[in-house]
């Protein structure tokens, strides 16, 4: 297994670098027959999803991050603990005014059925059967 860091993500999606974005996406066709075990983390995640939204860099919209995103983390040679906290963190992200880690704090606490959170974010307000309390 071998682990994927933030820049590979990036040059596979936005195609900026062509070379190394072919290195790439042979790099992950092979995670889909196999070939090859990637995993990652949430961190990288997260890094992946900020530089792509980025105003100063690429500045896609939530819906385009998600739709770039969902395939490459269900590849199956992809192995992410959790993956469905990832998957569910990105479509709480496309549908919010969320920033990806708030959304991944709601999809943890979702799979945990948790409904209440100690934050002082109001915007968690908003999030439907959700209940934010303060220290």
């Amino acid at each position: 297994m071998r682990f994927v860091d933030t820049n590979v993500f990036i040059r596979h999606l936005t195609r900026d670098d062509p070379v190394k974005a072919q290195a790439c996406y042979q790099l992950f066709l092979g995670a889909q027959r196999s070939e090859v075990v990637l995993t990652t983390s949430e961190a990288v995640v997260a890094e992946v999803v900020y530089v792509l939204s980025s105003k100063q860099l690429y500045n896609l919209p939530r819906e385009q991050i998600r739709a770039l995103l969902y395939p490459l983390l269900s590849l199956r040679g992809l192995k992410l603990t959790g993956r469905e906290v990832y998957l569910r963190a990105l479509d709480v992200y496309a549908a919010s005014a969320l920033d990806f880690e708030d959304a991944l704090a709601v999809a943890h606490m979702e799979r945990h059925h948790l409904t209440e959170i100690y934050s002082y974010d109001g915007h968690f307000d908003k999030v439907a059967g959700l209940t934010r309390l303060e220290p």
